[in-house]
């Protein structure tokens, strides 16, 4: 199973490599833009591009992901791969993405039997955010706070551990790189940079910890 999760893994990075190039940072017709991110799936081979960055990338996520967590937070791993991606470069996190994946990740939570803890997880997580956003919003975005509900659903429904690594290990990540930025004088205490990648950096090691 895993050996055939790291095929699709490899197919699927190269619908990642497009999906997070179709993007921009400030388009001027969000609905237009995701119109054509999508469109452009349909013209795009499944063939691993050169060099497979995206592509090994996905593959080892979701290897892991499914190993040590198991198959129903496999969506979330994908899901995550792209919305960092697409963060990394543009600093956003398009909502066409990021609110679908909410029934998407509760139907793929379901059989773990863990969904109500999952829902009052995310509910959590998101209120948090939303708390945060309040105080420093010119630090968090709101993309931010929805991705926080998606990370909060998966990290609840493996185990509460789980859930207080996740929400922990991002904010954790983001620090250390804030304070890497300031010491290698690559950034300055107002230089702004993507959280949503820690962010998924941090549920992506609570869910390769396991329950």
């Amino acid at each position: 199973m895993l050996a055939l999760l790291a095929v699709l893994g490899l197919l699927a990075g190269r619908y990642v490599r497009t999906l997070a190039g179709a993007f921009t940072a400030d388009p001027a017709d969000t609905r237009a833009e995701a119109r054509a991110a999508f469109t452009s799936l349909l013209r795009t081979p499944p063939v691993p591009a050169w060099p497979p960055g995206y592509e090994l990338a996905t593959a080892a996520v979701l290897v892991l992901v499914a190993w040590r967590s198991g198959l129903p937070y496999v969506y979330i791993a994908l899901a995550g791969i792209v919305l960092a991606a697409i963060d990394w470069r543009t600093h956003r996190l398009p909502d066409v993405i990021t609110l679908p994946s909410y029934p998407i990740l509760a139907l793929t939570l379901a059989p773990t039997g863990e969904l109500p803890r999952a829902l009052l997880g995310g509910l959590a997580l998101a209120a948090l955010y939303g708390v945060l956003w309040l105080v420093r919003p010119a630090d968090l975005g709101l993309g931010d706070v929805k991705l926080a509900g998606l990370i909060g659903m998966a990290g609840a429904a493996l185990s509460w551990q789980a859930w207080t690594v996740a929400a922990l290990g991002g904010q954790f990540l983001g620090a250390l790189y804030a304070v890497a930025l300031l010491v290698t004088g690559r950034g300055t205490r107002q230089t702004q940079f993507p959280f949503g990648p820690f962010m998924l950096l941090g549920a992506f090691t609570a869910l390769c910890l396991g329950r």
